[in-house]
């Protein structure tokens, strides 16, 4: 077992030793026994006292992390969208605000072609919708990698004056449901995923 692995498992030793009563309610998701399921990157995923297991397989490295980290943290608060919030406005993001901008937008530059193209594929991959009326940049669209953490992607397309960009804002209440440092890596492996979907 590596050391992720076992960070995993001791968030997940962590949940089962102290289980919230309404723990479905939280995430949400179904509760089959112990075992809890939920929708996370777009694929299924189950929570049991032994194991993670996202897309059927054990996620590799920091996934299974994130994974347990938002059980751990889930609360019966909604999620809200509005007002969208940019990474570095969440109390102590700082340290991870560079990562963030590297990981999660800039990743995505050389794609914005080709995101473009396939911006159903990608909002029914993660249970997304259209971004709200609110947002500018050429095109944007929201997406739900965790049940109550949304991100919307606004994407620029170069012209004479500026090359393309891409932002990536949170909703509003995100760091209710995950500590600031795996909210960055939610943001990098959605960033990620949407890379595999369109290279």
């Amino acid at each position: 077992m590596d050391n992720y692995a076992k960070l995993a498992k001791d968030n997940l030793d962590r949940l089962y030793g102290n289980l919230p009563g309404d723990l479905e309610d939280r995430l949400p998701g179904e509760k089959n026994g112990l075992a809890y399921s939920f929708t996370a990157f777009g694929q299924p995923c189950i929570l049991s006292p032994s194991e993670i297991k996202l897309g059927g397989i054990t996620p590799p490295g920091v996934i299974g992390i994130l994974l347990s980290l938002y059980a751990l943290n889930a609360t019966t608060e909604i999620p809200r969208l509005e007002p969208l919030r940019a990474f570095k406005e969440f109390p102590d993001s700082a340290p991870y605000v560079g990562a963030f901008a590297s990981h999660t937008e800039q990743i995505l530059v050389p794609t914005v072609q080709r995101i473009k193209t396939k911006i159903d594929l990608i909002v029914q991959r993660f249970s997304g919708e259209a971004a709200p009326s609110s947002v500018s940049g050429d095109f944007a669209f929201v997406l739900r990698p965790l049940p109550k953490i949304l991100l919307c992607y606004i994407i620029y397309e170069a012209d004479e004056d500026f090359p393309p960009s891409v932002v990536c804002l949170y909703s509003s209440n995100a760091n209710r449901f995950m500590p600031m440092d795996g909210l960055a890596d939610v943001g990098e492996y959605t960033s990620k995923t949407i890379l595999e979907m369109v290279c």
